[in-house]
Order: C-alpha cells, then structure tokens, then sequence
C-alpha cells in the first residue's frame, strides 16, 4: 500500500498536499472515517492495529507546515519509500509518478563494509543505476567529502564502479560512511562503516583461528570486474538452499550470482568429497532460529563414521565450548542422528558467523543476525470459525525482511496452509492460517531478532452450518428425535442437536424460508468432545439461547447431581459440568438436556504409560555380568491400552533371537541376553508408548573379561650397551575393571625359548631390561592383566643392545689463559661416549708448523675436561689436541686448537690511523686504513682488526668479520641502499682489543653523484604498435644516488592500466593490451639529488587500416580518367591515415603506382590510352601498412580499326589418343598393425582411363574404409588403421576404351 494513500482523503490546500489538523483527536477521526469509506467501496477486511500503525507513519506528514509550491511542475514534491534491489538501501522518490522509459537511482552493487589497519589502504565500492544518469556523492558521518589527497573519489568507465579511495587509514576515520545517488526522480542512500584497528597486526593469534578464517578465505581470489567475493559468502552458499541463494547474495551486495554458480558447483563437489570421509548423510540442515525457550538454535542431521570423531563449533574462527545441560550458555542435542546447537538468551555480542566441524572438516555455516528491532504492535489473540481463516499481524520499530514464525513445537514455512506477508516498508508482518480447524488451536509465536510476541488461536465449530429445523404442531403427540451434525473429522468435536418433541408434531425443514416462530430453548454452543489425564481437571461447558432455562447433566445415560467430585453450575446461559480429579471410571458419554433439546459429548481419559519408582530404581542400576553369562532386566508398568513395548540396545531395537528372549505383558516386561560378551557392553533402554504418551527407562550392561592386549606402537627410549628401555600404550578396552599388572617376557634373537622377566604395576606402561649382552638383539611380549584374567600378548620388533665401541671426538681445546710458564685449556666432553662412560681424556700437543703430536699426560688419562699444560717453553707456538678414553681404548682426537704462544700477556694495541673510503655502492663499502704506531711500554702489536658498523637508528654495532683480518682493507657487503652507517675501526692482539678509530660522520650506501642520464642514444622516439598488442617500453639509465622515475603522458599522470617498473638502471612502462586511446606523447623525468633529465617518446597505437569505399570511374576530359571512393572508417580516427593510387593496364600487365600521400578521396589519373583496358587498386595507408585495396571495374575507351584478317593455313588432325598402361606399378606393402598404408601407382592413356581397385577380386571404389583419389593419372589408395581384416591381393584394373591394363600386389600387415 502506497504510504501516501492515506492522505488522500483529507481537505487540499493550494499546493496540493494535506492541511495538517491541529489535534491529534481531529486526525484520529479523520482516520477513521476515511477507513470506513474505504470499507464501504471495497468490503476488505481492516485490522485496528494497522489503522493505528499507519497513523502512526502519517502523523510525521500531517504534522508538517504547508509550504508553497516552489515551481508550477506537473510533479509535487512528495517523499516515497521504494523497495531497492539491494538489502539495506533506502531509495525516495521525489515525484508522484515517475514518467514511462525513465527510473529512480538505485544500487546494482552497494559499498561493503571494511576492517582495515591503521595506515593501510581502504576503499569503497559501488555500482549505481538510473535514468537519468545520477550523480554520487560520498559523505562522512554529517560532513560530504570532496576530492583531497586524503580521500580520493573516482569513477571506473571500465566497471561502471564509483570508488571512494583512502590512501592511508588513520585512526580517527573509523565512522560510517554514506553513499548519496541522485537525480531529479529521487534519491537512494547507503551507508558502509569504517572499522581501524589501530597499531600492527597480532602475529600471534592462535593457529586454530587463523586456520578457520583461512578455511573460509581460503583463497581469495579477486575477479576481473567484480571486486572480492567474501569467503563467508561461499562458506553461507555451501550449506544453503537453492531458493535460498539470491537473498544471501543480496546480504553481501551481489543482485546478479549466475557468475558464481559454476565455481560454486566446484567448490561443493570439493566439500562433498572431504565430508564424504568423516560424515555420510548429510541432510535437513536448518538455519538459526529463535524458539519459544527463548534460545537460538541451528539443526542439521547426520551420520558420523567414526565414533571416535569430536564435533567442535566454531564463531567467527574461534573455537566455543559448549556443554549439554540447560545452563549452558551453549548447547548441543544429540537425539539419534539429529544435532541441535543452540544459544541461551542470545545478546547482540553472540552474533557472529558459525561453524560446525567434524574433525578438521566443516559440516555447515550460518550467520547469526541480531538485528536492533523490536514490537510497536504485539501479536493479539485470535478467533478463528473452522473452515475460515485466521490472522496474526504484527507492527515492528524497524525495516525487517522476515519474522520467525512458530507454535510450541516447530517453525512455520510459507505454504499453502500458512501465508506470511510483508509490507513493502516491511514494519508490517502478517501470517494467515487458513482452512482452520481444530488441529490448529493453540499458542502461537513471533520473532523479530531475539524479541518475541505470543498470542492464543481458539477454532470454534461452525453453528451456521447447522440447519436448525422448524417444528409445527399437531393433534397426536409422538417423540421424534433428530441429530444435525457438522461433516466428520477423524478426532475433531461434533455437535449433536437432539429435539423432542410429540408424536402429533409434524417436523418441516426449510433453510431458505425466514424464521416465522422460535418456540423453546436453543443451542447457541454445544457440547465438544474433551479429554484430560488422571488426576486433572475437566470441564464440559455449553451455551442455551436463554438464560432462564434449566438443564440436566447425563452420564450414559444417567441423571448426575453432583458431588463425589463433580460440580455442576450455572452462570446466566452459560452451564458447566466440572471433574476436579478425572479418574478411569470418568470415562463416557456426557449430555446436557433442557426444554427437550439436547447435547451430547465425549470424555476421554488420558492415560500415558508410569513406571513403577520400586521397579525403576532397580531398573536404573547397571547390571555387571561375567563374559559368556547372562543378563536380565524386568520392569512395572501401568498404563492405558494397547502399548507398544520395545527394548533397545545402544539405540537399535531389539528383536526375539536365540541369545534375546523378550517377555510382555501389560504390567510387566522382561528382557534376558545369554551368553553375553565383552562387545555386548552398553545401554540398555525400554520404551513404553500408548496414544496418550511415551516414556523410557534406561540401565545399562558391563561385562567383565580379559583385557584387550597392550597397544602400540612400541617406541625404544633406551638401547644401551647394558639395558634396553621401551614404552607401550596401554590397552583400548580394559575388560571393565582396571589393568593390575603387565607381565613381560623376552626372547634372544636365535633362540626358541621365552623368558620371564616378572610383572610390573598396572599404571607403568615402561620397562627397563638392565641384563643385556652388548650387540645382542632381543624380542619382548607383554601382556596386560585384570581380575578376570590375561590378555593375548603384544610382540615388539628386534630391538638391539648397544656394542662396545670406541667415544667420539670431543670438541677442540680452548685456551684459558697463557703465560710463558703455562697454558690452561678446557674441552667438552663428546656426544657419543661408545655406550659406556667415559674414564678420562688423552691431551696432546705439537709445535706450530710440525707434524708430529706428542702425549701430554704421560702419567694417564685426564679426569677432567680442563688441564694446566707446564712444561712449555717460552715464545714457542703451540696447537694441542684431545681424545676421549673409555673401556675399549681411545677414540678419535678432536680438532686442533687454536695456535697459541707461551708468553705472558701483551698489551692491546692502540688506534688505527688514515681511516678512509676506498670506493662505494648500494650494497658495499670499501674501507683502508693504515696500521697503528707501535709505542713501547704503552701499546702492544696488532696482530689483526676487526671492522664494525652500526645503523644510524640504532645503538648497537655490529661486527662484520667474526675472525681479525689482517690486511688494512676491508669490504663490508650486504648494505641497504641509501642507509646511513657508523663505521669504525678496531686493533687487536693477544692482549685484547685496542680502542675503536671511526668516521666522524656517517656514511650513505651509495656510488658517487652522478646526475641522471640516459645511456642508450638510440632510443626510438617514434613507436608505432598495433592496437591491442602489448606496449613494452625499456628506457636505460644511470644515476646515484637512486632517482625518482616520473612517467607523464602528454603532460599529465599515465592511466591506471599502466604498469610502470623501476630498477636500479633503467624504468619500464608496460600495456598489456594497447588501445588507440594510449596514443600520446610520453615523458619520463629522472630527478634525484645532483639534477633531473627527461625524454620524450611519441606513441602511436593504431591497426591495420580498413580498406575505402568502392570505386567510381568518371571521364571528364579525353585522356584522363577520375577517380573518387568512400572514405575508410578510419579515416576519422588516425590522422595519419593516406590513401595511394596504383594502376595496370592490358598492355604491361604490371601494378603502378601513379599516386601516394592522398589525404582527399578523389584523384585524376592521366595518360590513358584508347584501346587498353585499366584497373585501378586505392589502398588506405597508415604506420602499420597499406589495407585491402579497393579494386575498380575494368576500364576502357574504345579505339576504332580496320578489321584484321588473317588467312590461316588448313591444318590436318592429329589422332593423339593411346592405350592406358601403367606408368609406375604397385609395390608390395608390409605395415604394422594400427598404423595407415598407403597403396599408389601412376597410369597413362588418351582417353583418361577409368580407374577400379579390387581387394581380393571384390570392387572396394564405394567402400567408406577407403580413401581413393586420382590426381593426373596418380592413383592413390589410404588406409588410416591397417588390421589383419585388411591383408590380401590388392589390383588395379585402368580401361580407357582403347586398351586394359592391370596391376596387383599382396598386402602383409605385421602384428
């Protein structure tokens, strides 16, 4: 309904709009009575709450001033809401009636929302419609942006996309923003919000998180024109309906998804696959929905394969735990294969995207809305006539696109019995029951986000339907009794009308005459049939047409007074029979009888099934049995019949077998299982149902065996020379009581007999074998057991002890300290000791330069990894080395330590001097120096230097050689370009490092100043490229330090599709698909610190010319011809486009060209001699070459001559005619199987003979097997796949009337 409708029937000002009453009882009548003439035009049924609420909305119109008209247009200025195409845009029309061929603004594609970080990029995004073309503006919260460096508006003519760009995010841009499309029919508004999260990203998020927003990122890929496809969009579609598809996408902004549905298709064959591993059946999956509990919750049913899968659900990426009770926050429900999670009195922080998985695979996805919306008007109460429909209507605070709609039980879907409408503003929700009847009484409930309305349905029988009959007295009274009842319904209440009267009555129907007479006591309502458990109340209530009137109440038959629980009473027409507590015997036919009319009904006594609390409490108690014994279970009960008894086990129904014998009666049942099994452990349930109700009761059986066998795999911690030490799982089913011991048994490798090693306790799942032969190889049983006895064993592989073996090589000796009298040194002690520990060490030392080693402990091993060397000679240069020394003997010896000389300590050198740059680039510094001066007394020699950098923002330096060098020059590599350094400088010795020399400044990573130039003199500055081919453009240069590369195209900033890219030496401007557009001049400009330099390269991107019109010959004057031709389309477009002239006469025979560089369409071409035919070519030329040319008809004047006669001599016939014969024969072939044979031969004859090939005597010249041709007497014969069905004598018979001739061969084909 149009939202100005209303207006309609208020008094006009001049301007055409409404005059705004002064009272709010003014507009309410007004209202009203405008209503009741609607009423009374249509008869349509008019809900007072939809009056008050479209008061509501038109009170913000009446309350409105008058304005006058600002212009004399056909169209007042009004303000209506229209549906957008897009969820969440508001479009207004500004206009009455919009005119034919024209639109209102709307969205294709609306901004979608964003979360960036600070200082990155952002942008928004829209495609806009409407006709006229409408402008776009951006605002920002109150404020419209215009174009700034800080936030760039654009247009893509390419997408049709109107871009708002934010270079760099800053922290306070976070607001909404607004996108406003105008023109002059109305306007259409959206807003996006602006999410900054401030600081760096967290790099340590938690990796299952960052898996799941993977999962469902999994792969952005960005399409050409469309911009990026939220992952979330794909994980939605995946689990949702086909119908469902278009209003998913319209959540994300997307009106046309036929673009995704073939990569959608793959991405679900895909899920299909990795569901198909650990769920089967997959099905009714159900999206969020508010229930009557008050809880939100989401359903899907399945199978899970493994039972020891987990289940885990996810929100936003972030795993939920979630529990089973109704306290907890979240919930999950497993009833048979069907899972229900739900959500406890969901606030608008729990909304979210969900996810469930099984394992690591996602079984389903759905989004949790919590919209900001709330009821203006609550769902009523409602009366409802069977056979009629009924209505619930509800008012919103906001814009919603559907309302939950439910009963007690389950939700409601549109169909043909429940009609869910929405207003276009959609603040009005409607649903329609139609047909009611009794099935639909009951509660029923609305849901907008998480607030809920309620209201009541009550379906009452149809009295109209009832034909009342008309009774007209007579003289012999006789009882006639008569029964008008409704059309019967299994299970529905029937009303029964009984009339009395006398034999002498005479009974007449007429349900088209009127009622003449009303003569005694009518039913207004009936009795209707009821039903009440044991123990409830119940009431069975009718209405008489007059309140004076008395009645009996009837049970079968017989009279009731009241009392032993009944209550009969009596309110004006209203007579009720109550039973306060309903009982077996309650059970009958009730009426009600006044004034010789009667009503009868049912009561029915609810009596589901009870279990006897004795008989449940032992019931409920496991029963633990020995394998191979059995088990039973009995059970009281009561109940109405007949029941349905079943016994189930683990969920699956169990059946009377040789091991199951069942035992039912109606008090009682039984169940025995003989011969039980370990397997056989598990729930144990009885289900007793009748039509009044189901209850269960639940045991559970354990049966105790042997335990399973250990479990592996077996992991070896130890195999040492002298023990072995493994580890083992314990067993996956302990036999129902726990694991007491391990007994463990061990077999040499060669040997038959199993040793016991003993038992252990059952919590070790470890054992050490301390009594083993070194290099021996050993086997291990182990077996777990419990009370009820031993398991089989588990058998581990070949597990070997150590053997003796020599220790490793410690590592090289380091030196303490050195004096002239003594070195101390120290080692550590190696990784491998051989098995057995180690008992000491073996030091030896050789002088610098010698090869021979000599043993420094001459007394016996080290027992120590550290040693004082003291028989040393002063100013000799010593290298020591060390071995390791077990039982075996000693192993290898270590690595030589550094050289080291027998004196006491030096003193450090002092400063280096004429520290200096010696050459430099991006990357490298060369540095030299000169050695510092050796004082005596004050500084030692240096023996070596170290050199060290430290970047300008940091305090740290850094040693770039790890050893001294020894030159003074030095090369640092692996600089960052254009970086500033500290260097400096550091002598060292024996004694220690001296004082650092450095630059008093730093120093920049880069070459020498060098103004830019361009080292390549022979650059085009000309280049012509074909339209659509790829422009590459390589300009060399050089320079220091590292310029700015500036690329303009005819004095202005290049196109976005322009790929520029910049290195050290040159720059490159790529396109990757030229158009004539990128026709230009192009300028690069090189500037950096020393100068700037610039060149000039002119493009032309142009094609192959079409060719020009057609031709037209014209004779003006003797001599000369004209010609003149349409232009070439691309005459227009390439101002460099000429046309050329080219001629031929009868005469030479050759093309001549006799003009070029025409830019007219007409030229004069002269010479032309009488009596030779011309033909003129006119080409269009351009930088890419001449077109197609355009050809003339011939030409020509004709010249006038005296006949030519030539007198020819007779001539006598030649017969040329000859016999065919063969030129060249048939050869035989031998081909292999599956591959092509080729048969020919040459022939010859006059007349052209007639060619037939035979196989095996047999015509094949019309068999589709064979390829035969005959070109200038070669004769050929294919044959594409030779099988051995193709072998045999092949001939060619050639016949031209004068003669015959043959040819054959034999065709082998070889497998």
């Amino acid at each position: 309904m149009n939202i100005q409708e209303p207006l309609t029937g208020f008094p006009k000002t001049d301007d055409g709009l409404a005059a705004p009453p002064t009272r709010d009882a003014e507009r309410k009548d007004k209202l009203a009575m405008w209503a009741q003439r609607k009423e009374e035009e249509a008869p349509v049924h008019f809900d007072v709450g939809f009056v008050v609420f479209f008061f509501t909305l038109s009170k913000q119109f009446l309350t409105k001033p008058p304005s006058k008209p600002k212009s004399t247009s056909l169209c007042s200025p009004v303000a209506i809401q229209r549906r957008s195409k897009v969820h969440g845009v508001v479009v207004t029309q500004h206009v009455e009636k919009v005119p034919q061929g024209k639109s209102t603004p709307d969205f294709v594609r609306k901004p979608m929302a964003m979360t960036v970080h600070e200082g990155k990029r952002a942008f928004f995004k829209a495609v806009v419609e409407g006709d006229p073309q409408p402008t776009v503006t951006w605002g920002r919260g109150k404020d419209e942006l215009v174009n700034s460096d800080e936030f760039h508006i654009k247009f893509n003519e390419k997408s049709r996309e109107c871009i708002l760009e934010i270079p760099k995010v800053k922290a306070e841009y976070a607001e909404v923003y607004k996108c406003i499309v105008t023109n002059e029919y109305g306007q259409a508004v959206c807003n996006a919000t602006l999410k900054v999260i401030k600081g760096k990203e967290d790099t340590s998020q938690d990796f299952r998180s960052m898996l799941k927003k993977t999962t469902f990122v999994t792969r952005k890929k960005k399409l050409a024109e469309d911009g990026e496809i939220d992952p979330k969009l794909w994980e939605l579609l995946l689990s949702a309906r086909k119908k469902d598809y278009q209003k998913i996408c319209l959540e994300f902004g997307i009106t046309d998804f036929r673009f995704l549905l073939t990569k959608l298709n793959q991405k679900k064959k895909q899920r299909e696959d990795e569901q198909a591993k650990v769920v089967e059946n997959l099905r009714n999956l159900k999206k969020f929905e508010m229930t009557p509990l008050k809880r939100a919750a989401f359903s899907l049913e399945m199978t899970v394969r493994s039972p020891n899968s987990k289940i885990y659900l996810y929100k936003d990426g972030n795993m939920v735990q979630f529990g089973s009770d109704d306290k907890s926050k979240y919930r999950l429900l497993k009833r048979g294969d069907k899972y229900c999670f739900s959500i406890k009195d969901p606030k608008p922080e729990d909304a979210g995207f969900y996810q469930v998985d099984v394992d690591d695979t996602t079984v389903f996805s759905t989004h949790f809305r919590v919209p900001e919306v709330g009821f203006v008007d609550m769902i009523k109460d409602a009366k409802a006539v069977e056979g009629k429909d009924a209505t619930f209507q509800c008012v919103l605070s906001a814009p919603l696109d559907e309302v939950t709609w439910s009963t007690p039980d389950s939700s409601l879907e549109h169909s043909d019995k429940y009609e869910m409408t929405v207003s276009e503003d959609k603040l009005v929700h409607t649903l329609t029951i139609k047909n009611c009847d009794k099935a639909d009484h009951g509660q029923y409930f609305a849901f907008a986000g998480t607030a809920s309305s309620s209201a009541m349905l009550r379906v009452e029988a149809d009295l109209d339907a009832l034909k009342i009959p008309k009774v007209k007295k007579t003289e012999a009274p006789k009882p006639v009794v008569e029964t008008v009842m409704e059309e019967k319904r299994p299970k529905e209440d029937v009303q029964k009308e009984v009339v009395q009267e006398d034999s002498s009555k005479e009974i007449t129907e007429s349900a088209e005459e009127p009622k003449k007479t009303d003569e005694g006591v009518q039913f207004v309502s009936g009795l209707s049939d009821t039903s009440a458990g044991i123990g409830e109340r119940a009431e069975l209530c009718c209405t008489l047409s007059t309140e004076s009137s008395q009645g009996k109440w009837y049970k079968n038959g017989k009279l009731l007074t009241g009392g032993d629980g009944l209550k009969i009473t009596q309110d004006g027409a209203n007579h009720r029979l109550i039973i306060d507590s309903c009982q077996k015997d309650d059970v009958g036919e009730y009426a009600f009888e006044a004034d010789g009319r009667k009503s009868e009904a049912t009561l029915t006594i609810r009596d589901p099934p009870k279990i006897d609390s004795n008989s449940l409490g032992e019931f409920s108690k496991p029963v633990t049995i020995k394998a191979g014994e059995s088990a039973n279970w009995k059970l009281l009960f009561s109940g109405g019949k007949p029941l349905n008894i079943k016994w189930y086990k683990d969920d699956n129904e169990l059946a009377p077998a040789p091991n199951v014998k069942i035992d039912k009666s109606s008090t009682s049942s039984k169940l025995c299982l003989t011969k039980c099994q370990r397997k056989d452990s598990g729930e144990v349930k009885l289900r007793i149902k009748n039509e009044f109700g189901t209850t269960e009761a639940v045991s559970r059986l354990i049966v105790l065996d042997k335990p399973a066998p250990p479990q592996g795999p077996v992991d070896v911690v130890e195999s040492g020379v002298t023990s072995i030490e493994f580890k083992w799982n314990p067993p996956k089913d302990d036999g129902g009581c726990p694991v007491t011991n391990y007994i463990i048994e061990r077999q040499q490798i060669g040997r038959n007999k199993w040793t016991p090693l003993g038992e252990i306790g059952g919590s070790r799942t470890e054992y050490r074998d301390s009594n083993v032969d070194p290099g021996k190889r050993y086997c291990y049983r182990i077996r777990a057991k419990n009370s009820e006895g031993i398991s089989d064993f588990l058998q581990t592989e070949d597990i070997s002890a150590g053997a003796l073996r020599y220790p490793g090589a410690p590592s090289a000796p380091k030196v303490v300290s050195a004096f002239k009298d003594c070195i101390s040194l120290k080692w550590s002690v190696p990784s491998d000791t051989g098995g057995i520990p180690v008992v000491g060490y073996n030091l030896e030392r050789r002088k610098k330069g010698s090869s021979y080693w000599s043993l420094v402990n001459q007394g016996g091993p080290i027992k120590e990894s550290k040693y004082e060397v003291k028989d040393v000679i002063e100013g000799t240069t010593y290298e020591f080395r060390v071995a390791a020394v077990n039982l075996c003997g000693h192993g290898d010896p270590s690595l030589p330590s550094d050289a080291v000389t027998a004196r006491d300590p030096m003193k450090v050198p002092g400063k280096v001097t004429g520290l200096k740059v010696a050459s430099s680039d991006y990357t490298t510094l060369s540095l030299a120096w000169t050695k510092p001066k050796h004082e005596t007394g004050s500084h030692g020699e240096p023996q070596g230097y170290y050199v060290e950098i430290r970047p300008v923002a940091s305090y740290e330096w850094v040693r770039c050689n790890a050893l001294p060098v020894t030159p003074t020059t030095y090369t640092v590599h692996g600089l960052i370009p254009m970086a500033t350094y500290f260097v400096r400088i550091i002598a060292t010795n024996y004694g220690g490092d001296g004082e650092p020399q450095g630059f008093d400044k730093p120093i920049i990573a880069m070459p020498p100043p060098v103004r830019p130039q361009f080292k390549d003199r022979k650059i085009k500055s000309f280049v012509v490229v074909k339209s659509g081919n790829t422009l590459c453009l390589n300009i060399p240069f050089e320079a220091s330090p590292l310029p700015e590369v500036f690329w303009l195209k005819d004095g202005g900033a290049v196109g976005k599709h322009v790929t520029i890219t910049n290195f050290d030496k040159g720059s490159q401007m790529l396109i990757p698909m030229s158009q004539r557009s990128d026709s230009g001049v192009y300028t690069i400009m090189v500037k950096n610190l020393v100068g700037q330099e610039s060149i000039n390269v002119e493009i032309r991107v142009t094609d192959d010319p079409k060719p020009p019109g057609p031709l037209e010959l014209e004779q003006i004057v003797p001599g000369t011809v004209t010609l003149s031709w349409a232009p070439s389309p691309d005459e227009k477009k390439d101002d460099r486009l000429h046309y050329s002239v080219s001629k031929r006469d009868s005469f030479k025979r050759t093309w001549k060209t006799v003009a070029n560089g025409l830019y007219n369409n007409k030229f004069t071409v002269i010479d032309i001699v009488p009596g030779r035919e011309y033909h003129f070519r006119v080409f269009a030329q351009n930088d890419m070459g001449p077109s197609v040319p355009a050809v003339s008809p011939p030409f020509e004047i004709q010249k006038e001559r005296e006949k030519f006669k030539v007198n020819m001599p007779r001539t006598k016939p030649l017969d040329l005619s000859s016999p065919a014969a063969f030129i060249k024969r048939l050869r035989r072939r031998t081909p292999p199987e599956g591959y092509e044979c080729h048969m020919s031969c040459a022939v010859k004859g006059d007349p052209t003979p007639r060619v037939t090939w035979y196989r095996n005597n047999i015509n094949v010249n019309t068999d589709a097997n064979y390829f035969i041709s005959n070109v200038c007497g070669v004769c050929s014969l294919l044959i594409l796949r030779v099988g051995p069905k193709d072998g045999g004598e092949y001939k060619v018979v050639v016949d031209n009337g004068r003669g015959l001739a043959e040819s054959s061969m034999i065709l082998f084909v070889r497998e």
